[in-house]
């Protein structure tokens, strides 16, 4: 975790964030503002991201409207930004919400539109697992993604972390929520996939440090992970221990999951994705290229925060007695 430091003076220099508003975004948006940013949260529904102003001083942070399928309103999101940060994704495609548009053209837009304002420093968030040649169609449109931003923006910062977490994920938090109503977990292709979870804050950090110059851009994506490698049967575990449940861990081989998933999929709100099992077949750990190039978290300055250090300070909201738990006495 980087050493916490006092919030700068708000400066003159504006940022535009797409996608600030989300899970890893207030974090973004919170960092940004400490280090003195001007900060204009592109999103689709600015009503809905009042939750974001106690974060700066008055007048700080303002919400824009913005929709990447319609590059007119990217274009004038951006303009007069001195940097420009593009973390718009999705982890299931829904509607005209899909891969190809947000995640393999969407950064085109973001980078030709902070070029067309004249910034210096354009950020794109990717993810580990992207990959020209990933069987998961995820994978692929976030490496399409990252060619395309570079494409346009060829100093662009490449930013892809592991699985997130803190205290509004939808990893932990995800598993947390089904032990507590599920006599059973599913230990998706025998639970061996192996993790690196890391900490949103760290994540905050690091695009914070990229935008003041901590890092070179260019070719090479910095992988972000934590300090612990875990397989999905060794979190699940974890939950189930720091959540005081009791349950059953069932292997679920890859072709059942898909053949469920496929179902699942034709929901609302889907729960699981045939993709999102392909993914879970491949691990999602940093590279030993980005270990030996220094392109990881400690490039930015930064030490990696454990899980232990954040997760039970929110997951003990899934106890059967919450909080109070741990000093429960038995009549």
């Amino acid at each position: 975790m980087a050493s916490p430091t006092a919030p700068r003076p708000v400066g003159d220099k504006l940022v535009t964030v797409f996608g600030g508003s989300g899970f890893i975004g207030r974090h973004v948006v919170r960092a940004l503002v400490r280090n003195g940013w001007r900060v204009r949260v592109a999103v689709r529904r600015p009503d809905l991201a009042g939750h974001l102003q106690p974060l700066g001083g008055v007048g700080q942070i303002v919400a824009t409207q913005a929709n990447m399928r319609f590059p007119e309103s990217v274009l004038q999101a951006a303009r007069g930004a001195d940097a420009v940060v593009n973390l718009v994704g999705i982890l299931a495609e829904s509607g005209k919400q899909t891969f190809d548009a947000l995640q393999a053209e969407g950064p085109r837009l973001a980078a030709r539109a902070a070029k067309e304002a004249g910034a210096t420093s354009f950020l794109q968030m990717s993810a580990i697992g992207a990959d020209r040649q990933s069987a998961a169609e995820y994978g692929r449109s976030k490496s399409a993604g990252e060619d395309a931003a570079l494409e346009v923006f060829p100093d662009a910062v490449i930013l892809r972390p592991s699985i997130v977490f803190g205290p509004e994920d939808s990893f932990f938090n995800r598993f947390a929520a089904m032990a507590r109503v599920s006599p059973a977990l599913p230990l998706i292709g025998g639970g061996k996939t192996l993790f690196q979870p890391v900490f949103v804050g760290d994540v905050a950090q690091a695009v914070a440090g990229a935008l003041d110059g901590a890092v070179a851009g260019g070719d090479g994506a910095y992988e972000l992970g934590g300090p612990e490698v875990l397989s999905f049967e060794e979190i699940l575990r974890y939950v189930l221990k720091e959540t005081g449940r009791n349950r059953i861990l069932a292997p679920l081989p890859f072709g059942l999951a898909k053949a469920q998933a496929k179902l699942l999929q034709l929901l609302p709100n889907a729960p699981l994705t045939v993709d999102q099992v392909t993914m879970l077949e491949t691990d999602n750990v940093v590279s030993s290229d980005a270990e030996a190039t220094g392109r990881t978290l400690r490039a930015f300055g930064i030490e990696p925060t454990p899980i232990g250090s954040v997760v039970p300070g929110y997951l003990w909201r899934y106890r059967k007695a919450g909080q109070f738990e741990k000093t429960r006495v038995e009549v």
